[in-house]
């Protein structure tokens, strides 16, 4: 297999706020989202009915944008400094992608509290690929990823200390 289908890449970041009441909050996570990404979000509506959480089927629980390309890696340049540039192991899955939490949005450098908003955290998801998954994806014909072109967890450990700058511990 050639260099070039080795090399890893950030295929999206998802940014995803959640909240347990339905209503004000989920306007404050909506405004955040728009704020930390400068994209326009979509709602995140609940699924299932769940009388205990006061929760029916359709109601808006959360924002959630996806980055991809520059914009992507732009964004974890810009969020990883609020965890201290560091991600723990359990952040990744065994498939070679990660996630991690940042506890409150004025911890990333250059965002301003914004009254608002108020206080709150953020879901960052990140999807590590290489060249050739689109395999999986297309419409005509998809096949399966081999072994071997899968993304490791020590792969993506090594792509987010050399490319992003931050530490696994």
């Amino acid at each position: 297999m050639s260099e070039e289908m080795k090399e890893i890449n950030i295929s999206k970041v998802s940014v995803n706020i959640s909240e347990e009441q339905v209503g004000d909050g989920v306007e404050k996570a909506f405004k955040l989202v728009k704020k930390l990404t400068d994209q326009e979000p979509v709602r995140v509506e609940s699924r299932e009915e769940a009388k205990s959480f006061g929760l029916r089927e359709g109601l808006n629980v959360g924002a959630s944008v996806t980055l991809r390309g520059e914009e992507a890696k732009e964004f974890l340049e810009k969020v990883l400094p609020a965890a201290n540039n560091e991600l723990s192991e359990q952040a990744f899955d065994g498939e070679g992608n990660l996630s991690f939490g940042i506890s409150e949005y004025i911890d990333v450098p250059g965002v301003d509290y914004d009254a608002d908003i108020g206080m709150k955290g953020f879901e960052v998801t990140v999807i590590l690929e290489r060249p050739g998954y689109r395999v999986k994806k297309r419409d005509h014909k998809p096949s399966t990823i081999g072994k071997s072109h899968k993304v490791s967890d020590e792969e993506a450990k090594e792509f987010v200390e050399n490319e992003l700058g931050a530490e696994v511990k």
